[in-house]
């Protein structure tokens, strides 16, 4: 495969694995798994992409003014917020870059000022662009420092006339001084406000603030891997710990008895139960609150679970958390990790309380960084004392005779004073 290399890799720090052969990637990650996990089991190989190049479908830039006036748009320089000019990314797609880079040219035209972030002078701040890889449907939010953006009207057009292919386009108002992207403000000035894609067979509305694998992809051969692991028949009652938007739990409705969705964040589960509606998925139910407690609820009311999917951040998991899942006691435990470290951490404690991880599949999502996802299989363990005889009755060597068993039945019947209830 070719190596292509990035101009700005050096500088942004996003890419650590830059220069590396991809096939070189995919080893030193492998690697990197199995010395964490396989003290717990079977690592199975690394699933890479087939194309490893432009798979982000959502793309942010931030705007700034160099000192000889020029106007830039790019990334923040590693540990600082001095802005690297990018006009085309390696891993970005590449349809938003060209949206950015013809953003940044109609800027002067309309006379609109990029902002700066130690005067608080000037209007635009960021552009974040989404696009659904299946639908083609494309997402433009500007990020204002106030909420009026000059011929409004005029921008969108002639930017329309640059990208037809552009379905909605979006204000966004951050006025505070903070490193974060978007506001709270948002405003609708093309189309209608969000985009839709495909993944799994499902339907999913984005919007600005939704939370979306960003390499549609590999989520499809995550999530797959996932819901081949948890073995589902149609029978289970399966619950998706932190489901965000729904996406793994309307995919596993589709072979599941129900489906319960629990999240914190109250706008994610307004875009699930939208999600699922959508789909036209019924035995699905989503509910806003911390996953932990729900399941010890769970326990103390005698419910069950047969398979708990979890899929928690970075910093992985919580030891109320695992108490909790451990309570519920399900047969099944998918644990989907997007850091490998804290994955280990948090396999040994379920493997002290009653469970054995039996696979793990590290899958890589974020080629040319050094991320890497796992998806692991845990099934509650049988107790020490069980053991599984298997007994064969009738005539012949090594089985047990019906005839036998039924002489020794009348030998030691009681007395008749005992009376036998049918």
């Amino acid at each position: 495969m070719e190596n292509k290399k990035c101009p700005a890799a050096k500088k942004c720090g996003g890419c650590q694995y830059q220069g590396i052969p991809y096939e070189e990637q995919l080893k030193q990650k492998q690697t990197k798994v199995r010395k964490l996990l396989e003290p717990f089991g079977k690592v199975k190989p690394i699933i890479g992409m087939e194309n490893p190049y432009h798979y982000r479908n959502k793309v942010h830039a931030v705007f700034d003014r160099q000192k000889n006036g020029t106007i830039v748009s790019g990334v923040y320089q590693e540990g600082t917020h001095k802005v690297v000019p990018v006009t085309e990314c390696l891993i970005e797609d590449q349809k938003a870059d060209a949206i950015i880079n013809d953003i940044r040219g109609l800027l002067k035209s309309f006379k609109i000022k990029v902002y700066n972030e130690d005067t608080r002078y000037g209007l635009l701040r960021h552009v974040l662009i989404r696009r659904g890889f299946a639908s083609g449907e494309i997402m433009v939010v500007l990020v204002l420092a106030s909420p009026i953006l000059p011929s409004k009207n005029n921008f969108v057009k002639a930017l329309l006339k640059l990208h037809p292919e552009i379905t909605t386009v979006l204000i966004n108002v951050n006025d505070k001084k903070t490193s974060m992207v978007l506001g709270e403000k948002e405003t609708v000035i093309y189309g209608k406000g969000y985009i839709e894609d495909q993944l799994c067979g499902c339907r999913f509305r984005i919007s600005a603030k939704s939370f979306y694998q960003v390499n549609p992809v590999q989520t499809e051969v995550l999530y797959g891997k996932a819901i081949e692991l948890a073995g589902l028949t149609g029978e289970e009652r399966v619950l998706d710990a932190y489901c965000g938007i729904g996406t793994i739990g309307m995919i596993a409705a589709k072979s599941a008895r129900e489906v319960i969705g629990v999240e914190l964040n109250k706008d994610a589960v307004r875009d699930a139960v939208r999600n699922a509606k959508l789909n036209g998925i019924k035995n699905i139910r989503f509910f806003q609150g911390d996953a932990g407690a729900f399941m010890r609820k769970m326990a103390m009311q005698k419910e069950k679970a047969d398979v708990v999917f979890m899929d928690p951040p970075r910093s992985g998991s919580t030891e109320e958390f695992m108490e909790s899942a451990v309570r519920l006691s399900p047969e099944k435990i998918v644990y989907i990790s997007c850091n490998p470290e804290t994955l280990a951490r948090d396999l040994k404690y379920l493997t002290k309380k009653g469970y054995q991880m039996k696979e793990a599949w590290p899958v890589d999502m974020f080629g040319f960084t050094g991320h890497v996802e796992t998806v692991v299989l845990l099934s509650r363990k049988l107790p020490g004392s069980h053991i599984n005889v298997k007994v064969e009755f009738g005539e012949g060597r090594g089985k047990v005779p019906l005839k036998a068993i039924s002489e020794r039945t009348e030998t030691y019947k009681p007395k008749e004073r005992v009376k036998f209830l049918s």
